[in-house]
């Protein structure tokens, strides 16, 4: 084989390669790292992680002498996200106690996620996951309806000032936690006519710095 035919040979063979990856690459279905890291980030843009489990609606009232309930929204304050108002509530004709009364500011106004489901409720979300690195995953095929459960590395992106404050990742421990670098989790996908996508994601529950449960 002469070299002009040597090189005409590897050229097809460098164009048929980068043609086979450019078509794997954009089958959505196919069963790879990439698809997988697609549907896991496409979830999250849709989940982003927020202080409390649940939508809160406000505004709220809580007794001065509870910190465990209002740790939380007191370092909210600090942040500028809500406005405190201090009040008398009577508990009995002779007796009252000091209370707190919270609510959304303006500047908490911009940062404020509103729940379409519930008018009047929402949250303050703080980030969303993005796949650093596809660890593992079961046995799968690119055929529609195939599963697969994904262990993954990942980070959270675009976190706003007030969640990188001390004194809120002090009320909030797990908002430090989910900042501080990559973390490990597990999802399973299943593949669609559209591709691949998230079916089945473990969730987990808030604490704050008394170790109660923020619902």
């Amino acid at each position: 084989m002469n070299p002009q035919t040597i090189r005409h040979t590897l050229r097809a063979t460098a164009l048929c390669g980068a043609a086979l990856i450019f078509v794997t690459g954009c089958d959505k279905k196919a069963d790879n790292s990439i698809n997988y890291t697609s549907a896991i980030n496409t979830y999250y843009v849709g989940h982003p992680a927020c202080i409390w489990d649940d939508a809160k609606k406000f505004p709220v009232q809580e007794d001065t002498s509870d910190t465990s309930k209002t740790t939380g929204y007191d370092a909210l304050v600090d942040q500028g996200l809500l406005v405190r108002t201090t009040a008398e509530k009577k508990k009995l004709i002779i007796a009252s106690k000091q209370v707190n009364n919270y609510d959304v500011s303006d500047k908490g106004r911009s940062a404020w996620t509103a729940d379409p489901n519930q008018p009047g409720f929402g949250n303050f979300c703080y980030g969303h996951r993005k796949v650093s690195a596809i660890d593992s995953s079961t046995p799968t095929t690119d055929a529609v309806g195939a599963t697969t459960q994904v262990n993954y590395h990942f980070t959270y992106s675009d976190a706003p000032a007030w969640a990188t404050a001390a004194e809120t990742q002090t009320a909030y421990p797990q908002i430090r936690t989910d900042l501080a670098g990559p973390q490990m989790a597990q999802a399973t996908l299943t593949n669609t006519a559209n591709g691949w996508a998230v079916s089945s994601a473990p969730g987990r529950k808030i604490s704050n710095a008394d170790g109660n449960i923020v619902q």
